[in-house]
């Protein structure tokens, strides 16, 4: 099983330390860095930053979001990055919500994955060079009836094939990614449910196709933190889960919470949401179980964050991402030292 980082959204206060943190990931020979984008800082302006000032660790985009960009325009992007890195880049792409969609970018959100597969088929079109003609129910190039005609990519990418993975959480979208992707971009990931809310439905998206799960990238990310205290370690997580399951989204459309049912928080998911879409952030972190963080995160000391991996690796993940969490860079930086030394106790290095 390999590793990764993710660095969040740049902007967020600790941002001289991300770049130490990528650093330091690549001296210790993690696989990929990836950076996420919502309405604030954007993934390809990061991950050229770190691109730029590491050596071997790959730069992932989690996510590029499919509203924000013509898929044109991310086909440039994307071997624009690839050229730059010198064959680093990962396409990680996303539909986003309803909110940021249509509140920031003016897109509507309907029809998500048929919108998701007509852009994964132009993206890919646009990458082989040749030049780009598509017929589609959201996009059609070139317009017709106009002065536009079929253009090919003028950059060439360092490699013929971008890694591509799609941010995927409901069974519909997971199953389309196993169609259309190299990899899926899970997110609060249990072993112990991962079957059943994820790689099943990832897996039957893969049989269409006519493909195995070899060389699909099952991909999840979760928070990592060392300590003794599994309880304190776990109160670190409680607003950022809170404000996923209970205030991404609206009260009828909240991937998220809809996870956290399937994995068996109905009535937690319920509450946490009520609470945080009253404004009551404090009571909704207060209302997020403490087995579902010890789930979804890796906790305490080294011999413990390894029997976890162990068990994703067991689940049938390929990559596991780790967020490392920590109020000063030493301790986030102790957190990656941890992962590596944690894999290597499971026997997964």
């Amino acid at each position: 099983m390999r590793l990764g980082i993710n660095l969040g959204y740049w902007g967020a206060g600790m941002d001289g330390d991300n770049l130490a943190v990528a650093q330091e990931a690549d001296r210790l020979g993690y696989d990929v860095c990836w950076a996420a984008e919502a309405y604030g800082s954007d993934a390809p302006t990061v991950l050229s930053w770190v691109a730029a000032q590491t050596e071997r660790i790959d730069v992932g985009s989690a996510i590029m979001q499919i509203p924000a960009r013509q898929p044109a325009m991310t086909a440039m992007t994307a071997a624009t990055l690839d050229s730059l890195s010198g064959g680093r880049f990962r396409l990680g792409l996303g539909v986003s919500g309803p909110q940021v969609s249509e509140g920031w970018y003016g897109v509507k959100f309907d029809k998500p994955l048929a919108r998701t597969r007509e852009y994964v088929e132009i993206v890919r079109k646009a990458m082989t060079r040749e030049r780009l003609t598509y017929a589609g129910e959201h996009w059609t190039l070139p317009l017709p009836d106009g002065p536009g005609k079929p253009i090919k990519l003028t950059v060439h990418p360092e490699r013929e094939h971008i890694p591509l993975y799609i941010a995927a959480i409901g069974p519909k979208n997971l199953e389309q990614t196993g169609e259309i992707a190299d990899g899926a971009l899970l997110i609060f990931p249990s072993a112990e449910h991962l079957e059943e809310t994820a790689i099943r439905h990832i897996r039957a998206g893969r049989e269409k196709a006519g493909l195995t799960m070899d060389g699909f990238d099952v991909h999840p990310t979760l928070p990592i933190a060392l300590g003794p205290d599994v309880d304190a370690l776990a109160d670190m997580f409680r607003p950022y889960t809170a404000l996923y399951v209970g205030g991404m989204g609206s009260r009828k459309q909240n991937f998220y919470n809809q996870l956290a049912q399937r994995m068996g928080y109905e009535k937690e998911a319920a509450e946490i949401q009520e609470k945080y879409l009253a404004g009551d952030k404090t009571g909704a972190a207060a209302a997020v179980p403490q087995r579902l963080i010890e789930q979804t995160a890796l906790l305490g000391d080294v011999a413990a964050i390894a029997d976890r991996m162990a068990a994703y690796a067991a689940a049938g993940v390929n990559t596991l991402t780790l967020s490392p969490a920590g109020f000063t860079l030493d301790e986030r930086l102790a957190a990656l030292r941890t992962g590596v030394e944690a894999l290597e106790r499971a026997g997964l290095a």
